[in-house]
């Protein structure tokens, strides 16, 4: 267990609760356990065969889900130690953000969207609370994984608080979580650290994958000023190393240059906004957690160049578009017989639809790939 020196700033040691209440444990602390749930999920399992951005087929070294949410919670929980804060709760919600996550990516998110259009719609941070709260089935005595409260609410505002819930609504339920979470409030700072983790990690090792899939080269990538004067730092060790050594210090030292740009601008975002307390986070009306606008400048370069060199890349977009219409037909295929496919849910109870769309939300790429050849 971590060290008890929590700052005042940190998300309470004892948690709030539980939607069901559960014995507590002598051995790990509220978000230890919730870390250790989602670690044993079937959902956190299937991570590693789901797309990052090449289609989990296309090889063995690219990202997958698993390892972008294990890379994103070593760099959370860097900034978690730094500021003292919850270590194991910022890890937590690191492991768990991308738990609704489709096959294929953000390609297959766009179809099931699209096929739910009447039904409410499909979110995959959304789907990651119905997995953690209504899919996965482990126990006895509730659905989900019953997490603390503050997991909860770290999860539900991945991307801030939540000013409009009628996605929400149409998807979970009226008044799901039964008042116990403000939606309007400010994230935990340890929900804020797994949010700015999450880019810091996709960036820097969507560069990596794109580099080493030879989709743009280091030239290409010195057009944004502060990889500029890397690669300048490290041009004549290409000589020396070879060209992929070279490249993992690049990545390194871009991922260190982040991290301590967000540690120097939080502390001056903290005393800026008088932030004494965990009170005082959740009243604040902006992310404490933040680059500073130099670094959120370097951010948007980074990420207009993976868009226009990477995801829309012709052999990326090729991979991407099948994956879309391997998730269209599929939902319109298992329409017309679902029972045939879902077969451990009461149909008569829930929307067709929403199992439908739970069923192939939940299936890795290969899964998704064997079952289209199989049915089509």
């Amino acid at each position: 267990m971590q060290s008890n020196t929590f700052s005042k700033l940190s998300a309470p040691i004892y948690s709030k609760g539980r939607f069901y209440t559960e014995k507590k444990s002598s051995l790990r602390s509220p978000y230890q356990r919730d870390r250790d749930r989602i670690l044993h999920s079937t959902a956190f399992r299937r991570l590693k065969h789901k797309t990052q951005v090449f289609v989990n087929t296309s090889g063995d070294h690219y990202r997958t889900r698993i390892t972008h949410s294990l890379e994103v919670s070593q760099i959370a929980r860097t900034l978690a130690k730094v500021f003292k804060l919850n270590e194991d709760l910022s890890e937590t919600l690191s492991l768990a953000h991308d738990l609704g996550h489709t096959p294929f990516g953000h390609a297959g998110e766009e179809a099931l969207n699209e096929c739910m259009h009447n039904s409410g719609g499909f979110d995959h941070n959304i789907q990651t609370l119905r997995i953690v709260t209504l899919l996965e089935n482990k126990y006895y005595n509730f659905k989900g994984l019953n997490l603390s409260i503050e997991t909860l609410d770290g999860l539900i505002k991945h991307n801030g608080p939540i000013l409009d819930k009628t996605k929400i609504n149409g998807i979970l339920g009226k008044n799901f979580f039964k008042n116990k979470i403000n939606f309007r409030s400010c994230p935990s700072l340890e929900a804020q650290i797994a949010s700015i983790s999450d880019d810091i990690a996709y960036n820097s090792h969507d560069l990596e994958d794109g580099l080493n899939a030879k989709l743009f080269s280091l030239k290409d990538i010195s057009e944004i000023p502060i990889l500029n004067n890397l690669i300048k730092k490290h041009k004549n060790k290409i000589f020396k190393y070879s060209q992929e050594l070279v490249l993992r210090q690049i990545i390194r030292e871009i991922i260190n240059e982040m991290v301590k740009d967000v540690i120097s601008n939080t502390k001056k975002n903290l005393e800026k906004n008088n932030i004494k307390s965990i009170k005082d986070v959740y009243k604040s009306k902006y992310p404490l957690v933040s680059f500073s606008k130099k670094m959120k400048l370097f951010d948007k370069r980074i990420k207009s160049f993976l868009k226009k060199n990477m995801y829309y890349h012709k052999n990326v977009i090729h991979k991407t578009n099948q994956g879309r219409l391997i998730v269209k037909k599929l939902f319109l295929k298992i329409k017309k017989n679902p029972k045939k496919f879902v077969k451990k849910y009461n149909f008569e109870k829930i929307n067709n639809d929403r199992l439908i769309c739970d069923f192939i939300a939940g299936m890795t790429d290969r899964y998704a790939i064997n079952l289209y050849n199989k049915i089509k």
